[in-house]
């Protein structure tokens, strides 16, 4: 059975919510976070003392939107665009762009206004990397004119990848600036039974400080 160490809408949120999409049995471990603070025998197990972690036998990975591709392209099933679709590359690049481009400059937000002690916070660069990713949301916001989801046409893993970065948005209150067309669709992803039971599956974990 595959197991998944996660903290509470952290980036293991985007491998929690495959994994209840495809209905792939695992068991959840659960972190405080940041683990390698709060939890630092989990260091014996990702020396990084990052999350997520997916176990898979020998297989274990560390880089959430990889595991997303990894869990759909073994699992198969709707959450996959294969090669010969001419939607492929754009399911690529938007699995990959909802953490290099979109999840990255929130990360800056988190740390100085959540994470650094009280004097090291320093609310423009918050602000700043704030603006930062408003600007490249406008990616989401053009390819969902017209649109239910981001291609091929149906909920995929890229809707998975840009979905969590969403989810952060909404933890930092950014989500207030979204347009009408990407608030339309974080609502619809909301809606969602796997992001539903997602959500479920890490109900019992305490709340991590940076969400207080």
């Amino acid at each position: 059975m595959l197991t998944l160490y996660h903290c509470a809408d952290a980036r293991s949120f985007r491998a929690l919510w495959a994994l209840e999409e495809l209905g792939v049995p695992y068991e959840l471990k659960l972190l405080p976070f940041p683990p390698r603070v709060r939890a630092p025998e989990y260091l014996a197990e990702n020396p990084l003392g990052t999350i997520p972690l997916l176990v898979d036998g020998a297989t274990r990975m560390t880089e959430s939107s990889a595991i997303v591709q990894y869990l759909t392209v073994k699992h198969g099933g709707p959450l996959l665009v294969g090669p010969d679709d001419p939607a492929y590359g754009a399911w690529l690049n938007w699995l990959y762009l909802g953490e290099a481009t979109l999840t990255f400059p929130q990360t800056l937000v988190l740390r100085y206004t959540r994470l650094e002690p009280k004097e090291r916070r320093n609310p423009q660069v918050a602000e700043d990397y704030g603006r930062w990713f408003m600007a490249r949301l406008r990616a989401v916001d053009t390819a969902l004119q017209g649109a239910e989801h981001l291609c091929a046409g149906r909920f995929t893993a890229a809707d998975i990848s840009v979905g969590y970065a969403l989810l952060l948005a909404e933890t930092l209150g950014l989500h207030e600036r979204f347009s009408p067309a990407v608030a339309a669709y974080w609502a619809r992803l909301q809606g969602r039974d796997g992001f539903k039971s997602a959500k479920a599956a890490q109900a019992n974990e305490a709340v991590p400080d940076w969400q207080t």
